[in-house]
């Protein structure tokens, strides 16, 4: 049975990415220099999907705002999950808009068009209820294990305590029609419909075929993720800008100071502008209509649509939201830290600062590695940076 319709779950906040994602929802963020999910649509119409239908809920607007109808003329329907109750959950909410066997995909992770084909192909050839995606992976821990047997699946771990798993659940599965009955007739864990739970009950009756797939795979987790998933976009130059020079990417409408100079890799989005003497990367992303002034050094930084930074500043290991403002010699030394999220502190991460969505830091603002600062928040000249800044605050000198 031929697979052709991609279901994409994009309804969820991604908590763990705050404060990034106070104004938008995870799949949304930047990949470099593009949303994480314009990345997966990608890889669903390169393998071939002629109809996507996208399961949106938290900040819905933005998403929907951004793709409109189509994508790569392939139609996109939307469809909400008003509550996040569970991955399971939101492939239910897609029940509608499904004539035949589904493609599922999380829209938060970068994956590749092979994988999907394979998962496809998999499914289609041996006649399972079910196939997914299984990546060898170092810390199945985080994502959840699986086990196979002659690649049928008998057993998936959602948190392994144990370092004995090496494979992992990549979150693309294709399904026949009936895996919506097979949702509904789940039972809830904590008020919540998980996806996995669903595959669980069709493992021990052997219908889940495992299919092993390589290639790039990357999931922004924390805030300092989407530092490494830029870099691996740009590694695989997954950029949708003209290549001016080996590893340079410079759109058309994008102004370079001749005195400026481009580390690669780097990716310079449309209506940037870089001036005289600004040292730019590597593994630099900017988005669309930044500004880099005179003398500014940037290194192992996304700067996200409408973000200025002034003469003289220093951004290393920085990731902004949008419109924010760097004032005239502020500077994020990056390095290791210690970075609170939430309740939780992780150790030892190379993180400069996050800025959030209209965040303005005036001139001479200094940062200690590992500082969150939430959106609106106002940092005067002189100021010193450090921890957790809430949305909105004024920090003083």
């Amino acid at each position: 049975m031929s697979v052709s319709t991609a279901v994409v779950l994009a309804a969820g906040e991604g908590t763990r990415l705050r404060p990034l994602t106070r104004n938008r929802p995870k799949p949304m963020l930047p990949a470099a220099n593009r949303p994480i999910l314009e990345h997966v649509f990608d890889a669903l119409v390169d393998a071939g999907m002629d109809e996507l239908v996208c399961v949106v809920g938290y900040k819905h607007d933005r998403v929907q705002d951004h793709f409109g109808p189509s994508y790569r003329d392939v139609p996109v329907q939307y469809v909400r999950q008003h509550k996040q109750l569970g991955s399971g959950h939101a492939l239910l909410q897609a029940r509608a808009a499904v004539d035949g066997p589904p493609l599922v995909v999380n829209g938060d992770r970068l994956i590749e068009s092979s994988m999907v084909e394979a998962v496809a192909e998999g499914f289609e050839r041996h006649g399972s209820s079910a196939a997914l995606a299984v990546l060898e992976h170092p810390d199945a821990g985080q994502y959840g294990a699986v086990v196979l047997q002659n690649d049928e699946l008998t057993e998936i771990i959602e948190k392994p305590t144990t370092g004995e798993y090496r494979l992992i659940n990549a979150g693309i599965y294709a399904f026949d029609a009936g895996i919506f009955d097979e949702i509904a007739d789940t039972p809830r864990s904590a008020g919540e419909l998980a996806l996995t739970d669903t595959i669980a009950r069709l493992a021990e009756r052997g219908q889940v075929r495992g299919v092993r797939c390589e290639g790039m795979w990357v999931d922004a987790t924390y805030p300092w993720d989407l530092l490494t998933v830029a870099r691996t976009v740009l590694a695989r130059g997954k950029v949708d800008v003209p290549e001016r020079d080996e590893r340079v990417w410079v759109h058309g409408d994008a102004r370079v100071h001749e005195d400026a100079t481009l580390r690669p890799p780097v990716v310079v989005g449309p209506d940037s502008e870089i001036g005289p003497g600004a040292v730019v990367g590597p593994d630099v992303a900017l988005g669309y209509n930044v500004t880099v002034g005179a003398n500014v050094t940037v290194e192992r930084t996304v700067l996200d649509a409408d973000a200025r930074v002034d003469a003289g500043s220093v951004l290393v290991d920085t990731v902004t939201g949008q419109d924010v403002d760097v004032g005239a010699g502020s500077v994020v030394p990056g390095g290791q830290a210690d970075v609170r999220v939430g309740n939780e502190v992780f150790e030892d991460q190379r993180l400069g600062a996050v800025l959030a969505d209209r965040v303005t830091a005036e001139g001479d603002v200094s940062f200690d590695p590992g500082t969150l600062v939430g959106p609106s928040a106002h940092l005067h000249t002189g100021a010193h940076a450090r921890g957790q800044i809430p949305d909105g605050a004024e920090v003083m000198r």
